[in-house]
């Protein structure tokens, strides 16, 4: 079926990160095209180099250098030696120089010794740079939280800088930091060693988007598909991009995360939505998405809430709206009678069950107790605090069919008549 085949095209990109960042390989200007050029230039001219990629999470920063990487490997084979390290693993100085020389030796199929000592390890890290260098071969150390390489003495960093300083040496040192201050974290002895080179990942442009999304939800016109579905297709796809409302949804996302991870995760969410009658995506199937992307824990908490508990948590929020240092279950459940003698409500339930009620919130972390210090009193008498927003709370309220308007009303402070 067309609809299906459509739909394990764009799964299949969306999951590929090499082709999802090939949509800004074309970009002169953009950080693909200067990193490339940066690591080529340093094999060409058989000389050293390093550079630090900084940005949020999620903005492809190590995607981009893992694709520039496979594309170097098939221009220069056997030339390029790439060595990994990870902050969050390899942030011991010891135990970094020991992980470099275990990769060393198993890339150039050497018998690797678990027993070496820290200065051993250190000693074959700059023959082997002195030796792959006369041999006209390139090293490349990836540091991924470049940042926490940088706590304590920084002997990892200091003697890979300073090994790059002599001529028979050729490596390139690319750090990787969600901080855009890494560099200022460096030692006065380090930092003078670092070529101070910076590729800085800003969220997407109007344009970069409209690229990206273009890139990712067209389809091939050589898809083994009929050409006029696949003209269909990117008809319907175009109409949605230009759509109004559409780029209402992408303002509301791009707001709280602008990144392209995130960005693919909204789309993986919205071709699933696809319709499979027509074969087409559709506008609801992107606001839908956005709903999934916008889902918060609290609110998936209060999902199967009964009307009983959503009467003890608004009774929770009128007690704090008016600044009471502390309350206990006895205090809301004053407020609950008094709601109940106001409005006469059929919703009026005995102290036991609504203890009940208040034990099974506690349970489901949508209220905790003040202080654990007090656990010799009994439960009613122990202060508490609501964990839900005044908006959580009222998005609660609307997503519940069955409850009650009063308790809107309530919510939103009303006086009792």
């Amino acid at each position: 079926m067309a609809s299906e085949k459509a739909l394990d095209c764009l799964r299949r990109r969306l999951c590929d990160s090499s082709f999802v960042y090939s949509a800004f390989k074309s970009t002169p200007a953009g950080n693909y095209s200067k990193l490339k050029f940066l690591i080529s230039n340093t094999i060409t001219e058989a000389c050293n180099n390093s550079v630090l990629l900084l940005g949020p999470r999620g903005c492809g920063k190590g995607a981009v250098v893992d694709m520039i990487l496979e594309e170097l490997k098939d221009e220069f084979p056997e030339i390029i030696s790439v060595v990994r390290l990870n902050g969050l693993l390899h942030s011991d100085d010891n135990f970094a120089v020991k992980e470099i020389a275990r990769q060393l030796c198993m890339e150039h199929k050497l018998l690797f010794s678990k027993m070496a000592s820290s200065d051993d390890n250190s000693q074959f890290m700059i023959d082997m740079l002195r030796e792959c260098g006369l041999a006209h071969k390139m090293i490349i150390f990836v540091l991924e939280e470049f940042d926490l390489f940088t706590q304590g003495k920084q002997r990892l960093l200091y003697s890979l800088l300073d090994a790059m300083q002599t001529l028979t040496s050729q490596s390139v040192v690319i750090g990787i930091s969600c901080r855009l201050d890494a560099d200022q974290l460096l030692e006065k002895r380090v930092r003078s060693r670092f070529s101070h080179r910076k590729l800085l990942f800003t969220p997407l442009s109007t344009e970069d988007m409209q690229r990206l999304l273009e890139h990712l939800l067209y389809l091939p016109k050589n898809l083994s598909l009929p050409s006029k579905y696949v003209k269909e297709f990117n008809s319907n796809v175009n109409n949605i991009l230009g759509d109004k409302k559409f780029k209402e949804i992408l303002d509301v996302l791009s707001s709280v995360d602008n990144t392209i991870s995130n960005i693919c995760r909204f789309l993986y969410h919205a071709i699933s939505w696809m319709h499979f009658e027509s074969g087409l995506l559709t506008l609801d199937g992107f606001k839908n998405a956005l709903s999934c992307m916008q889902r918060q824990p609290m609110l998936d908490k209060l999902q199967g809430a009964s009307i009983l508990e959503f009467y003890i948590l608004v009774c929770m929020n009128r007690l704090g709206s008016r600044e009471q240092n502390s309350f206990n279950f006895n205090s809301i459940m004053k407020e609950y009678k008094a709601i109940q003698d106001a409005y006469k409500t059929s919703d009026n339930y005995s102290w036991s069950v609504c203890l009940r009620a208040f034990e099974h919130l506690i349970e489901r972390e949508l209220i905790s107790f003040l202080d654990n210090r007090m656990r010799s009193l009994s439960i009613e008498y122990r202060p508490v605090r609501l964990l839900l927003s005044s908006q959580e709370l009222h998005q609660g309220l609307k997503s519940n069919s069955f409850c009650p308007a009063i308790l809107l009303k309530l919510l939103n402070h009303e006086s009792y008549r």
